[in-house]
């Protein structure tokens, strides 16, 4: 991942409406919603909704497919992955601490690539 795009997707994320429409996807992953169930859920008219997903889907993350008269939208899981990877990719490298106990933290399974980077390069 390149500074330009982990900025796209901070910057999607750095409003409170386009937070929330990602986390509620995330909760409905990997499914997703249909966009009339994400603006009846969030309170958000449908023009507000549209922006805010064609922002997201900008920044990689989110992804759609329509279904009969129906548009869904679901999380790039792989998006947040990459971004959380870029952004600890060189934890505890300039110092002698370690990271095994935030990695500890997280749900098993997540971020293998980043292990495996981090590993390879040590």
């Amino acid at each position: 991942m390149q500074n330009r795009q982990a900025i796209t997707i901070l910057a999607a994320l750095a409003q409170e409406s386009r937070l929330a429409v990602y986390r509620l996807l995330i909760e409905h992953a990997p499914e997703g919603l249909a966009a009339s169930a994400i603006a009846e859920k969030l309170g958000l008219p449908n023009a507000t909704l549209s922006f805010h997903l064609k922002e997201l889907s900008h920044a990689g993350l989110v992804s759609s497919r329509q279904s009969g008269r129906f548009i869904y939208y679901a999380p790039v899981i792989e998006t947040m992955d990459e971004l959380v990877g870029y952004l600890t990719d060189h934890c505890c490298s300039q110092s002698a601490g370690t990271c095994a106990t935030a990695a500890a933290r997280c749900a098993p399974g997540k971020r293998k690539s980043t292990a495996r980077r981090r590993s390879t390069s040590a």
